[in-house]
């Protein structure tokens, strides 16, 4: 959600800060600010809407400074507008913040502080600056302010007689940086912000104060809360370089990352034999008995309820899908010997790391299948699985979810003992060749999305192993076009949703020869109440051809394990292809975020 970004070094703030703000749009944001420290007087600079806004400002008045911080607001607390939009500051202190501090009411109430904005982030300013009149000291002020908030967050903080980077975290995404040839410092909200930008990374611990002094040396500090010096962070040496934020030839992030998907699987298929990408599965496999509690939100979710089919049908292992939200607000069967399994494309999702905490408590082994290594859900399980996925830009998950697939099948095989045999060596590349051909037949694709884009509402079906993809379908398709989807399981219509159905309602079914007659006939019953049919099929069968208004036809190559993450490729390149025909900011729609890091 909320995106932080600061720099101090040699060169001009505003550029790295602004770059990195960029790379943080897809996070989701409503409203923008930069403060500089220029002349040892803190400056302001913010504003409603876009990023590009605020860069007008910055480029007519070419501010001059080698120190600040910047910030993109998602609301929490307040109306989007100029006031509200981060950062906050006074004549002592500038802060940024992402997260929720859930007192910020009763705080307020008690504080003695000329309040400018609606925001709870305010809160912790008057909090700061209060102390620090008292303590006249900025690292214990911080310290003060950061023990009476409630809630997961992050802040960053400039003090105007300090040339000084402070931040500190709870339970919510912080990251630090150096380069250490230019002589830079950072801090943000994502490591995504800082590639090409820093050498050495550091993920702080919570409650851990950070302090980045170029006047000492090229390394963050870090203290406790009796300032003492901790050793409560993680390093990370970073090689990547800026170009990895590059769309290339392709119009939208999206469209990139879905062409992606061979060449990623065929990178796993290469590894399989590689003992440092196989240590993990071959741990899991070996410790974890009980059962497993698969744990996601959203594509996360969707990719865990397939993973729960493998391992109860290949691995005759018990597993239970939720959503992490609700996980940690009832009172789950937890027994010795269970195990959780946490999803999650970013690490930092705040319900799924709430419900790692909750398993952790309560003894279970902990396990994570994520696309960031050093997020706080990779320092927090006991063993990680990375999606190795690379960068995920857009807001909506095409690469991550089918990385997700594939390693909980990987998993699975694991538990088989077949990791590294010819059958799963097969799978992933069939697998690969058959998306590829459904690549090289995108216009089949865009042609039926002309067609389909204008009608009222869409219904997923699917059984077995592409019920999940008719679910992952409809999210697509919500979350980029903007229209009304479902996704259901075919034998359900007629439990209430086929009343749904007239000449204005398309029905999206995947059919293959999994349960082929049955989910035929639910197509059969759909065309029966003049439901517009787009059958996503397999092997040119005729009796699809002969009740579908518009017909697409897979190549599976063989593939029978990993067929959904075939499929799901055709629902991803015609939800993308409706949204553009709509017109929407596919990169980045509306009021979603990328990276959930509040409830």
């Amino acid at each position: 959600m909320c995106g932080i970004v600061g720099y101090i070094g040699p060169s001009d703030a505003a550029d790295p800060i602004m770059e990195g703000l960029a790379r943080l749009e897809y996070r989701g944001y409503d409203s923008a600010g930069i403060c500089l420290n220029i002349d040892e007087k803190l400056v302001l600079f913010k504003k409603e809407g876009k990023l590009v806004n605020l860069g007008s400002i910055l480029n007519e008045v070419k501010p001059k400074s080698s120190f600040g911080i910047g910030h993109t607001r998602w609301a929490t607390h307040g109306q989007v507008n100029d006031t509200n939009a981060h950062p906050h500051m006074n004549e002592e202190f500038s802060i940024v913040h992402n997260g929720i501090i859930e007192n910020a009411s009763e705080l307020k109430a008690g504080l003695d502080y000329n309040f400018l904005s609606e925001t709870d982030t305010e809160v912790f300013l008057a909090l700061v600056t209060q102390a620090y009149k008292r303590e006249a000291d900025v690292e214990k002020a911080i310290f003060s302010a950061f023990h009476a908030v409630e809630g997961n967050s992050a802040f960053v903080v400039m003090h105007v007689k300090t040339r000084k980077l402070y931040a500190i975290k709870h339970s919510a995404p912080l990251v630090c940086g150096v380069n250490e040839t230019a002589g830079e410092f950072f801090v943000s909200s994502d490591p995504y912000a800082l590639i090409g930008y820093t050498s050495k990374l550091y993920f702080p611990e919570d409650g851990i104060l950070c302090v980045g002094n170029p006047g000492a040396n090229l390394e963050f500090k870090f203290f406790d809360s009796e300032m003492n010096p901790s050793s409560k962070y993680k390093t990370q040496i970073e090689t990547r370089s800026k170009d990895v934020a590059d769309k290339g030839n392709f119009e939208h992030f999206m469209l990139k990352e879905i062409f992606e998907q061979p060449q990623l699987i065929s990178k796993i298929e290469k590894r399989l034999q590689d003992e440092d990408f196989k240590l993990p599965f071959s741990q899991i496999a070996t410790n974890a008995h009980g059962v497993f509690n698969i744990i996601g939100c959203g594509t996360a979710l969707h990719a865990g309820m397939l993973m729960r089919n493998f391992f109860e049908t290949y691995n005759q292992k018990r597993a239970i899908t939720d959503f992490a939200s609700e996980f940690r607000y009832k009172t789950p069967l937890l027994q010795k010997g269970d195990v959780g399994l946490f999803i999650t494309q970013s690490g930092e999702t705040a319900d799924t790391l709430a419900c790692q905490q909750h398993c952790k408590e309560n003894g279970l082994k902990t396990y994570s299948i994520v696309n960031v290594e050093g997020s706080t859900i990779y320092r927090s399980c006991d063993k990680n699985i990375l999606l190795e996925a690379g960068a995920e830009i857009g807001v909506a998950s095409t690469k991550a979810f089918t990385q997700m697939v594939v390693m909980g099948y990987l998993l699975s095989q694991s538990f088989a003992g077949k990791f590294g045999e010819t059958e799963t060596k097969n799978e992933l590349q069939n697998a690969s060749k058959a998306i590829s051909d459904i690549l090289s037949r995108e216009e089949e694709i865009k042609k039926i999305a002309s067609e389909i884009y204008n009608y009222k509402g869409f219904i997923f079906t699917g059984r077995g192993n592409q019920f999940p993809i008719a679910l992952e379908g409809a999210l697509k398709l919500k979350e980029i076009a903007y229209v009304h989807a479902e996704g259901y399981a075919s034998g359900e219509l007629k439990h209430g949703p086929i009343a749904l159905f007239d000449e204005k309602m398309v029905n999206i079914a995947i059919i293959n020869s999994d349960l082929y007659k049955k989910t035929l006939s639910n197509a059969q019953e759909v065309k029966a109440r003049k439901g517009v049919m787009v059958i996503i099929g397999e092997n040119h069968l005729e009796e699809m051809k002969e009740i579908s208004d518009f017909y697409f036809d897979v190549n599976y190559f063989g593939v029978e394990k990993l067929k959904p993450i075939v499929s799901n490729v055709v629902l991803q390149l015609l939800s993308y292809h409706i949204a553009k025909l709509k017109g929407t900011d596919i990169d980045k729609p509306r009021n979603l975020a990328k990276s959930v890091t509040v409830e």
